[in-house]
């Protein structure tokens, strides 16, 4: 018999080498069983990672313009990074939780192939920039919130999508302008194709979400301000991308909050 769905997506989180790992992503074979009962453990530390890039203190990690050729190649570095981050998320939503419906791990199955198609994206174009994915420092902060919910999907699907990568829908717009101000019209492209795809991501995780409250007999509302600060989940501050979290399935009473977030 094959490996489960859930089998194939341990192994690879557990890929330490990056275009390995987004290749691993993408033939997950879904012809297979999901696996949704098993209880499966893993083999060593989650992700498997390379040595490099190193990780540090976000404050670390100095800003520079995107006018110039250092300051691009910085910013996309970095947004490969979050990428190769989203591939690992995704993946380990689909092995770490067993006993849900096999429509959740289909769509988070669809979340890490299409992050490994942006990752592959990302990759390619900071090459032409004359640097690899490693060559510069980053931060672990997408993976240390992984391990705070690790315990509990629905702050996973509450902290994760709903927070962490819910902020990537407003930080895209003004990134994708100064990288077109630049004259990187094909990074720019790059950052239309992750946006789109985002909005899909996202509004898988509001579904989820709002489905295991449900379950739970939860306000959907109430529990995420409780989890956000059980969990020490990162302040939100604007400007806010609106129309695309409406699309990504924010209900207006969360859009309005977020309007008078300070």
């Amino acid at each position: 018999m094959p490996p489960t769905w859930r089998e194939q997506a341990l192994a690879a989180l557990q890929t330490a080498e990056p275009a390995d790992k987004a290749a691993a992503a993408t033939v997950i074979e879904t012809t297979a069983p999901s696996g949704a009962a098993l209880r499966l453990q893993a083999a060593g530390p989650l992700p498997g990672r390379l040595t490099k890039p190193l990780l540090v203190h976000p404050s670390s990690l100095k800003t520079r313009s995107p006018n110039t050729l250092q300051g691009r190649a910085a910013l996309l570095h970095a947004l490969a990074h979050i990428e190769l981050n989203a591939i690992d998320l995704a993946l380990d939503a689909v092995w770490r939780f067993p006993d849900l419906p096999e429509a959740f791990y289909a769509d988070w199955l669809l979340v890490a192939r299409e992050e490994a198609h942006h990752f592959t994206l990302l990759r390619a174009h900071l090459r032409t920039l004359g640097v690899d994915y490693g060559d510069l420092p980053a931060h672990n902060g997408l993976w240390e919130m992984a391990e705070r919910t690790a315990g509990d999907l629905l702050a996973r699907l509450a902290l994760v999508p709903r927070t962490l990568e819910a902020r990537g829908l407003d930080a895209a717009p003004p990134i994708r302008a100064k990288l077109a101000a630049a004259g990187d019209h094909e990074a720019a492209a790059i950052l239309d194709i992750i946006l789109r795809d985002e909005v899909g991501h996202v509004a898988i995780g509001n579904r989820w979400y709002r489905w295991l409250c449900q379950q739970r007999s939860l306000d959907p509302i109430t529990t995420y301000a409780e989890l956000a600060l059980r969990y020490r989940a990162p302040a939100l501050k604007g400007p806010f991308n609106l129309e695309a979290r409406r699309r990504a399935g924010f209900v207006p009473e969360e859009l309005a909050a977020l309007q008078r977030s300070p």
